[in-house]
């Protein structure tokens, strides 16, 4: 790690006489529980973020989605994420094994503000709750369960800098697109034209159906 000796800060001291302080109001705003506007907003949220680390202290972080409503809170303590196929690493659930903290953050598309949980977590196979999270026929096979230990709103300051959802300022062309990033990237040895085939529109049409192991 390519870092000057002189400017390597390693102390909360140089932390803070860099960064500052937080004033009182956002110093105190963090929550053992989720309010009621809280569970508002899971259940409205589309896109999670969930934050691992295993007990080497290796980190992941995974991005869940589908429609609102179907990330649960079942009362002021627990959240409920539902695992839809994907890849089959499960990076973040091997993690989860061995160190069961996790850190979530809870976007809903448009607005600028996020709402981060951090609790302990675990996996269960099955539960009443897994009924009311079939979608498309799918029924999740898996859910994340998290014991929610701090929850508090984070402001939108990264989101305005970003320009997240100006779609103005968004150039998705600015690199290959992902068949043709794949094929470069991960010396598949496909055809770039069956990746584009494969990655194609029929793609999303397939996000909520059991295949063959994928590359995802």
């Amino acid at each position: 790690m390519h870092v000057d000796e002189n400017h390597r800060v390693t102390t909360v001291a140089q932390i803070e006489a860099l960064l500052g302080i937080p004033v009182p109001r956002v110093a105190q705003k963090v929550r053992p529980r989720l309010h009621s506007r809280d569970r508002e907003w899971i259940g409205a949220s589309t896109l999670c973020l969930v934050a691992t680390a295993s007990a080497e202290g290796r980190c992941d972080v995974s991005p869940k989605g589908d429609p609102a409503g179907n990330f649960l809170t079942l009362d002021e303590r627990t959240v409920i994420l539902p695992e839809r196929p994907g890849n089959r690493r499960a990076d973040g659930y091997r993690n989860i094994l061995s160190n069961p903290h996790v850190g979530l953050i809870f976007l809903i598309p448009g607005r600028r503000e996020t709402l981060r949980v951090n609790g302990r977590a675990s996996l269960a196979s099955d539960g009443p709750y897994f009924d009311a999270l079939e979608l498309r026929g799918h029924r999740p096979r898996l859910c994340l369960l998290v014991d929610v230990e701090e929850v508090f709103f984070h402001c939108g300051k990264a989101f305005n800098r970003a320009g997240a959802w100006q779609p103005d300022s968004w150039q998705p062309d600015r690199l290959p697109g992902h068949p043709a990033l794949v094929k470069e990237v991960e010396k598949r040895p496909d055809p770039v034209e069956d990746l584009e085939a494969y990655y194609g529109d029929a793609y999303a049409q397939r996000i909520y159906v059991e295949t063959a192991p994928s590359d995802g």
